[in-house]
């Protein structure tokens, strides 16, 4: 679960303000629309101090989100990175959950949002083991949903928009209720996608399969990072659509996403996957990657930012 720091802030358009004091108005186009891009990266203790995990690649997407959606943000690259190292300051955290979003306002009541106000607000609290505390050692159970993917010329599913994640929520909460830990969407095509937020890889005969952008997912700072940690581990990353049906057949299982980081698969559909639980590819992967963002592993690819 997320907390908010005691005597929360956040940066709100170039300002630091009082947690309770980040507010909107009702009539906010974001509140009627759902018109607002956004991004979630963490901030990890490191042997060499605070540190933000790819704090450029995710603000890069965050302008990106923006452009496919023609919303204009008012600050350069370079302020939102600077005020999320900021945020995290303010509220004295070494380990925190960031959720920089950019916003449309109050001006119109109608569709067409020209004109109205672009908000910037950047968060940071403290926020534990997306899919529980259980989920990175041992893995979860999830189900295949009854719920697809958006098909690629309906909403852009390269963007990290609000509006995209009531997709995410209709997945999600039909996955809770029937006592699954996440649910995996399928596309239109009844190829796999991803989670409801999270990319997914899947182990076997020694290979790393992934699905690729065209199968309606975001592209993922995180499957970008596995994808280059598995093959400096020297297995063969390979990108492909792959069948419902394969799943039931992987070796192993595991989702990635900046909140999951890399969580193992232990079941789909109350099939187990390879002996039932997280497996020896999974576990190396995981080691790798959070051994970077411990400062153990040299961080080669320059992905942390000091604090």
């Amino acid at each position: 679960m997320s907390e908010v720091p005691p005597n929360g802030k956040i940066w709100f358009d170039g300002k630091i303000v009082n947690w309770q004091e980040a507010t909107v108005h009702v009539l906010s186009h974001v509140v009627h629309y759902g018109s607002s891009v956004f991004e979630g990266l963490r901030c990890y203790r490191t042997k060499q101090g605070s540190a933000i995990f790819r704090l450029q690649d995710h603000i890069k997407r965050l302008f990106n989100s923006a452009k496919i959606y023609r919303i204009q943000i008012p600050f350069t690259p370079e302020k939102l990175e600077q005020a999320c190292k900021e945020i995290v300051r303010e509220n004295h955290l070494e380990d925190a959950y960031l959720r920089p979003i950019v916003f449309r306002g109050y001006k119109t009541l109608g569709v067409d949002p020209t004109g109205t106000p672009i908000h910037v607000a950047i968060a940071a609290l403290t926020w534990g083991k997306y899919l529980g505390d259980e989920a990175i050692n041992i893995g979860v159970d999830v189900k295949v949903s009854s719920w697809n993917r958006l098909p690629a010329n309906t909403m852009p599913s390269i963007a990290k928009a609000g509006s995209n994640y009531m997709n995410s929520q209709l997945i999600k909460m039909e996955a809770v209720l029937d006592g699954y830990a996440e649910g995996i969407a399928l596309t239109m095509e009844g190829y796999v996608s991803e989670g409801s937020g999270e990319n997914l890889f899947m182990v076997r005969d020694g290979k790393l399969y992934t699905p690729p952008i065209s199968a309606s997912i975001l592209p993922g700072i995180t499957r970008d990072s596995v994808f280059r940690i598995g093959k400096e581990l020297g297995y063969d990353v390979i990108e492909e659509m792959i069948p419902r049906s394969l799943l039931y057949l992987a070796d192993e299982l595991f989702f990635t996403g900046s909140a999951a980081e890399v969580s193992p698969i232990k079941s789909v559909d109350r099939i187990p996957i390879g002996e039932g639980k997280r497996g020896p590819i999974t576990e190396r992967i995981q080691q790798h990657f959070f051994g970077i963002l411990s400062g153990e592993i040299e961080d080669k690819y320059g992905w942390l930012t000091r604090i």
